[in-house]
Order: C-alpha cells, then sequence, then structure tokens
C-alpha cells in the first residue's frame, strides 16, 4: 500500500443494476491500494448488483446517493462500465448533474467502457479526446468529442483531467492512469 492518494475520497458512480463488477472492483481496490478512500455512490441507497458481463455476480452496499452526497465531498470520480449501468444513470437527472458537477469543478474522472454515455448525456465529452467500447464512437463522435482506438486515454482540457479506457482488458492501465490523475 502507497500513500499517492492519502486523504482523497473517490467517488464511484454505480446503477443500482448492471455494472461490469471487474470494472468497479479494480478502480477500486486500486484507488485503497493507492491509500485513497473510495465510496460507492449510487441513485438509490442498500445495495446495487454488478454484472459478469450478463451474469449477475456479487452486490455491493452503496455508502451514499447521489441526492445526499454532491461532487465537494469528493477528490475524484470513477464511472465504471457494463451497459446497464450508464444507460441507467443517463436517464437520471441527479446522477448526470453529479457527473458534470465534476468537471465544472476541475476535478479528474476516469471512465471505462461503456461508460461514456453518462458522460455524453452530461454534455462534458465536445473538445476532449477518449476512448471507449468501440460501439459508442459514433455516439461520442456526434457529441462533438474525437474518439480513438486505445487502451488508455488521459485527456488535460484545462484544470480538468478525463481518462478513459475501452474494455476490461484495459484495467491495468486504466487504473495507473487514473490513479497518478487523482494524485495530481
Amino acid at each position: 500500500m502507497t500513500d499517492e492518494l492519502k486523504g482523497r475520497t473517490v467517488a464511484f458512480l454505480v446503477a443500482p443494476e448492471g455494472a461490469e463488477q471487474v470494472e468497479l472492483v479494480e478502480p477500486w481496490q486500486a484507488v485503497e491500494q493507492a491509500g485513497g478512500r473510495p465510496l460507492l455512490v449510487s441513485t438509490q441507497s442498500g445495495r446495487i448488483q454488478a454484472f459478469d458481463h450478463l451474469e449477475a455476480a456479487d452486490t455491493f452496499q452503496v455508502d451514499t446517493t447521489v441526492e445526499v452526497s454532491g461532487h465537494d465531498e469528493f477528490d475524484a470520480l470513477v464511472l465504471p462500465g457494463g451497459v446497464a449501468n450508464p444507460d441507467h444513470l443517463r436517464t437520471q437527472p441527479a446522477a448526470v448533474r453529479f457527473v458534470k458537477d465534476f468537471f465544472e469543478a476541475g476535478k479528474p474522472v476516469a471512465a471505462i467502457c461503456h461508460a461514456a454515455w453518462t458522460l455524453i448525456e452530461a454534455d462534458v465529452v465536445r473538445g476532449r479526446t477518449l476512448t471507449s467500447w468501440p460501439s459508442l464512437r459514433t455516439d461520442l463522435r456526434n457529441a462533438g468529442a474525437h474518439w480513438v482506438d486505445e487502451e488508455v486515454r488521459v485527456c488535460h482540457d484545462g484544470p480538468n483531467t478525463l481518462v478513459t479506457s475501452r474494455r476490461p482488458d484495459d484495467l491495468k492501465a486504466f487504473c495507473q492512469a487514473a490513479v497518478e490523475a487523482f494524485r495530481s
């Protein structure tokens, strides 16, 4: 364990159902191993259901909700993927506002796989270069982003740092880049 993120609290925004478990757990562990404090944020209290692709996996206790906590309580944000997770989040105004607030405050954000859908809905991708699951390429381009097919992409835009990756196979690079962005 290191102290890279000592004193930093990182929000992990997840819908009640649909997050890809490995895209939640591995970044969570990376934040903990770097000395940070991860907290699970959702649109509802209780437990969230994670998935291993289409199969139900583990459940996780929600620490707080987007209606209760604001971006000011956190130093950074992680958006795990899975198809259902960002699809649900982008339909929830409080979740979209929560994401947008991180960008407006200049705080670092890391999103993997399909999580870019939530970024599109928050209208924070215009002019940025990022990567995602390949099927989101057209959605991102239509929202004004420059899409690249890379393992991890770190986009510095003014005070913001946005870390994105394509898929679970990219998690090692994603976690390293996210921890580095979160300590800055």
